[in-house]
């Protein structure tokens, strides 16, 4: 008994120790998700205003890479945009866990949870994983919903040749800002 309170009180400690910084982590990745959006957002509304929709379809195609990217490069945590109907099949595809996370938002969301209040964190093997969902906003809807104009089709065809990210209504999940940071 001796031997084995000595391993207990360490694993309490390590365990107690953990809680506070994984606090850190969730609110450091919800800083960077808000980041994102923050420099996203203004770009696409201007587009909008300069050319409408397919102008923000062009944006939107080279400005948030390059965010997520910039804000990955900068933060040392790995950012990126997933989606269940992806539109950039070469950024956007989420992996098992951020699958597993997308089909609860999605469930959340159709009990009734608004979709900006969806969130998720957890350690995952060594890495810590965040993620915050994106709901379908009314704008978001001349690109995402189900009855686009011809010119917007057209224009996702040429940035987005395998896009799936169509069809959404007022308020449903869309995707999520993926974030992941090695413990």
């Amino acid at each position: 008994m001796h031997r084995v309170l000595p391993i207990i009180l360490s694993i309490c400690s390590a365990i107690a120790a953990a809680e506070p910084a994984t606090g850190n982590l969730e609110q450091e990745a919800r800083e960077l998700a808000a980041q994102f959006i923050s420099e996203l957002k203004p770009r696409l509304k201007l587009a909008m205003q300069e050319g409408g929709p397919t102008r923000a379809i062009e944006v939107c195609a080279s400005a948030a890479p390059k965010i997520a990217d910039s804000l990955s490069a900068d933060s040392g945590w790995q950012v990126k945009r997933v989606s269940l109907k992806s539109r950039n099949a070469s950024r956007a595809i989420p992996d098992g866990w951020e699958r597993e996370v997308l089909e609860d938002f999605d469930r959340r969301q159709a009990a009734g949870e608004a979709a900006a209040d969806l969130h998720f964190g957890e350690v995952s093997g060594s890495r810590y994983r965040y993620m915050q969902a994106q709901g379908a906003a009314g704008l978001c809807l001349t690109c995402h919903g189900e009855n686009l104009a011809q010119p917007v089709r057209d224009t996702l065809d040429k940035y987005y040749p395998d896009d799936q990210a169509t069809g959404y209504q007022l308020g449903q999940v869309r995707g999520a800002i993926s974030l992941s940071r090695q413990l």
